[in-house]
């Protein structure tokens, strides 16, 4: 809403305007992040996906969002045959291909793709293609640089690491990866393909590092939003009638990093709370870290070198940490079930006291034997089964549908025996993420669980919120049944939109 009031998403406010399309939002679940996202809207399910990454504690396995052979298993266990895209559909730079029969830079596909992918073929044979990326990919480092060095001189805060490789990984995401899937998307509407998914990372990636509305994010948003105009201006020449429909699988929080606010991470208090046992380095990093070597590989042809299942091997670990945005996942490795809070406080009786009275820290998640699950803060805890609290509710802070939320991630075969998610300021609108993100999502708190959705006003709209990427997934179906007929197996009629 403050980007298109300001200037910086003029396309999308002309479609507001023009009165063609309305702007409304949903709610994300618990795991506000792109993998859980993702499997509700195209596949319709997103049951056990506690976080971007988790443990599977009974094979000692670490899953990952970004790995093709985890989002592989992924689409597998959460595939009903009846996937947003099946009948024809195609995905284009997802991380789950919902049914899609053409598909690129889609992770779990990747390792299907043995060869070079023939969906980039059009574009890399174009001289003017390659050249003009090429010169916007150097244009973008050197734009990430120059926004790096003013956020330094002015000291500007929060502010977030921006070195190393992250320029060119920045160029990547925000240059080759968005033209190649515009491309994509746009050969697909002249060849009158049914349904398209397609993802563009840039803003996201960039507001990681930036934050959420410093120039250069906001510049990035202006330049997908031009993206989104091209493609508007090419429905005229498609062999079919086509809706646009423009969502976000997420919000983002903005905040300095718990480990920025305290010189040390939660892997770290969690350490010095233990009676016995090491804990694992911490694992974060967002879901673009991987996309350009996915789309260099697919391009090119290349294969990835084999993934070792070792690498995913947990099970000598005695406790793990795992951060995804402002949510913290504990694993005591010592049993291969969940522990329940009275054999953790046994076991480490400084550990629960430890997180519970950490001032950056919102609400610990646990099940107890006696009462179930609960929801334990500072000053006070939340029976989840009832809704009984005792002193302050540390739910309080989060929205309305926070104990709902935690109640069915509690439900997980792989819920952590500790969840941690941060605090959150509303005064300040911030929280702070586990990992070295400045502006993040993953959790719960402030804008990160509020999806923008941009629809045509002619589409039927739920008359009550819509909490949950499973939710959403039968409204965009439900628009998608509504215009092609209830059977979209195989190809539509060209007159259906």
């Amino acid at each position: 809403q403050r980007a298109i009031r300001h200037g910086s998403a003029p396309e999308m406010a002309r479609w507001i305007a023009a009165g063609t399309h309305r702007l409304a939002e949903w709610e994300t679940d618990l795991s506000s992040q792109t993998g859980a996202s993702q499997a509700g809207i195209l596949l319709g399910s997103n049951d056990d996906i506690p976080a971007f990454r988790w443990i599977e504690k009974e094979t000692g396995r670490l899953m990952t969002c970004s790995a093709p052979a985890d989002c592989a298993e992924i689409e597998r266990r959460h595939s009903s045959g009846r996937g947003l895209l099946h009948g024809g559909g195609a995905s284009r730079g997802n991380l789950l291909s919902g049914g899609a029969a053409r598909y690129i830079l889609t992770i779990s596909k990747l390792e299907a793709e043995k060869k070079a992918n023939p969906d980039y073929r059009p574009f890399l044979a174009n001289g003017f293609n390659v050249t003009r990326a090429f010169v916007l990919f150097i244009f973008e480092v050197v734009l990430e640089w120059s926004a790096a060095i003013r956020a330094i001189r002015r000291d500007v805060q929060p502010r977030g690491r921006r070195g190393g490789w992250y320029p060119f990984l920045r160029g990547g995401v925000c240059v080759i990866v968005r033209d190649l899937v515009v491309h994509s998307v746009l050969s697909d509407m002249m060849a009158g393909r049914p349904a398209v998914y397609a993802t563009m990372p840039g803003y996201d990636e960039v507001a990681h590092h930036s934050g959420l509305e410093r120039a250069d994010t906001l510049e990035c948003l202006r330049k997908i939003d031009q993206q989104f105009g091209r493609i508007a201006r090419a429905v005229g020449y498609a062999p079919r009638p086509y809706e646009i429909v423009v969502l976000s699988d997420h919000g983002q929080t903005q905040g300095a990093t718990f480990k920025q606010r305290n010189g040390y991470g939660l892997d770290e208090l969690v350490r010095r709370s233990l009676r016995a046992g090491g804990v694992a380095p911490l694992a974060g990093g967002d879901e673009n870290d991987s996309a350009v070597a996915h789309a260099f590989r697919e391009a090119t042809g290349r294969k990835a070198k084999t993934e070792r299942r070792a690498r995913n091997d947990v099970s000598g670990e005695d406790v793990i940490v795992l951060g995804s945005g402002n949510l913290g996942l504990i694993y005591l490795m010592e049993e291969k079930r969940r522990l329940t809070l009275e054999e953790i406080d046994e076991r480490h009786p400084e550990l629960i006291p430890a997180l519970r009275a950490h001032p950056h820290v919102g609400w610990v998640l646990v099940r107890s034997a006696e009462e179930g699950p609960v929801a334990l803060g500072a000053r006070g805890a939340r029976r989840l089964h009832d809704g009984r609290v005792e002193g302050q509710d540390p739910l309080a802070p989060f929205p309305p549908t926070a104990a709902r939320h935690l109640l069915r991630t509690d439900g997980f075969a792989h819920c952590p025996d500790i969840m941690v998610n941060s605090f959150y300021d509303a005064q300040l609108d911030e929280g702070c993420a586990f990992e070295e993100l400045i502006s993040f999502h993953g959790g719960m708190g402030g804008p990160q669980t509020r999806g923008t959705l941009l629809h045509p006003v002619g589409l039927p709209y739920p008359d009550g919120p819509i909490v949950g990427a499973e939710e959403l997934h039968r409204v965009l179906l439900g628009w998608r049944e509504r215009l092609q007929g209830p059977d979209t197996h195989g190809a539509a009629r060209d007159d259906r939109r």
